[in-house]
């Protein structure tokens, strides 16, 4: 039965890792992995996730299943940090939390339950997006468009993006970015999230806001400006929520998927549909992540901790966005990067070619996405010149 089985190509960033490890350059760079480095390029275990993991290992008592939602605690910590503790949504009992393998499995949740809850409706990405929103979205058996949001100059199209949705069938899902857009770094303003908001309740669309990055743009609560502001200005409203960066806890895969619904009895509806879809896909999530995320935001000690910790992380990255464009003056290529400095998150569309992206690799052991994608964490004080010079040479 196997032998008409073709090989398929393998991820294009994992194929990078696999000739970043070849490289034999000593001053190779690796921009294409998506995870957070610090300056000695390492992807470290926060302060606060050895504390509370050192907690769990002394108090845990079972390992027993936590149920189809994950653990109740591990919603009761998420919805605040989403919504604000103050939040009308909580204090009306109109959201749910369904704990998910990474924001990846919560995604996968999202699309099963349209495809059977919603059937017939679209979904629309941006363009470009994170690229396994479109082999997710598409293997649950949605129909996926996109709507335009980077024009040809490398700049957020913010005007194409708006009259776009304006064209998006009455009833049909966006999938937006809350911040820290993957992969291109653009975000919207305040102003914007609120003109997309009129649009979103005139077309009457279901919004699933894609929240990977929370904390690594602007702020916790900054970060969470276009989520809160849909949640309380609309009755139904799905948000993918991901651990994996702001608490560092990549491998533990640990997310949730958010319904918000009309009122309690809709959201008591919609949570027992998500019951079922999460049982049919893995039954149960892994709980360690989650534990340690709860460990973490019960207590103020800890919780303090990695707020701080999580505000390093940040201002390193806004830093080097400002340092890189600054490398670049002496070449006369600093305004025509300077939207680096202006984008947010891990990530930045760089504007750099296909061809400009392979010759980065061949001739300077630089690495990244073709597409220019490039993961900014990589970037450090030691290689900004040389990251400066290489980019110069190709331009």
């Amino acid at each position: 039965m196997f032998e008409p089985i073709q090989r398929v190509p393998g991820d294009a960033i994992l194929g990078l890792i696999e000739a970043f490890n070849q490289d034999t350059n000593p001053n190779k760079v690796d921009l294409g992995v998506g995870v957070y480095r610090d300056a000695k390029g390492n992807t470290p275990v926060m302060r606060a996730v050895k504390q509370a993991e050192a907690l769990l290992l002394d108090n845990q008592t079972t390992k027993t299943y936590i149920g189809s939602h994950g653990d109740p605690r591990y919603g009761q910590v998420i919805q605040p940090l989403i919504f604000g503790a103050d939040s009308a949504v909580l204090e009306a009992r109109r959201a749910s939390v369904t704990q998910s393998p990474g924001g990846t499995g919560a995604l996968r949740l999202a699309a099963d339950f349209i495809n059977t809850q919603l059937p017939g409706k679209g979904i629309w990405v941006s363009d470009p997006t994170w690229p396994n929103h479109q082999g997710i979205f598409q293997a649950a058996g949605l129909k996926l468009s996109k709507y335009p949001y980077v024009d040809a100059d490398n700049r957020l199209d913010f005007d194409g993006m708006l009259a776009a949705i304006k064209q998006i069938p009455v009833g049909d899902v966006v999938v937006l970015h809350a911040c820290c857009h993957n992969p291109s770094g653009f975000d919207l303003s305040q102003a914007q999230w609120r003109e997309v908001l009129e649009v979103v309740k005139e077309r009457e669309l279901l919004p699933l806001i894609d929240f990977a990055y929370q904390g690594f743009g602007d702020g916790l609560d900054e970060d969470a400006f276009g989520v809160r502001l849909f949640a309380e200005n609309l009755d139904e409203l799905l948000i993918t929520s991901s651990c994996s960066k702001n608490f560092g806890i990549y491998s533990e895969r640990t997310g949730a998927l958010i319904a918000v619904a009309k009122n309690t009895e809709q959201m008591e509806n919609v949570r027992s549909q998500m019951a079922i879809v999460a049982r049919e896909n893995y039954s149960n999530p892994p709980s360690h992540g989650g534990a340690v995320v709860t460990e973490i935001l019960e207590s103020a000690e800890l919780a303090a901790v990695w707020r701080e910790e999580l505000s390093e992380m940040r201002n390193r990255i806004n830093g080097l966005r400002q340092d890189f464009v600054a490398a670049l003056k002496p070449y006369g290529l600093d305004a025509k990067y300077a939207c680096i400095a202006e984008q947010r998150g891990m990530f930045s569309y760089t504007g750099l070619t296909p061809t400009q992206v392979d010759r980065l690799r061949d001739e300077f052991g630089i690495y990244m996405v073709r597409s220019g994608r490039a993961n900014v964490a990589g970037f450090s004080t030691e290689n900004l010149d040389y990251l400066a010079k290489a980019i110069a040479a190709v331009n």
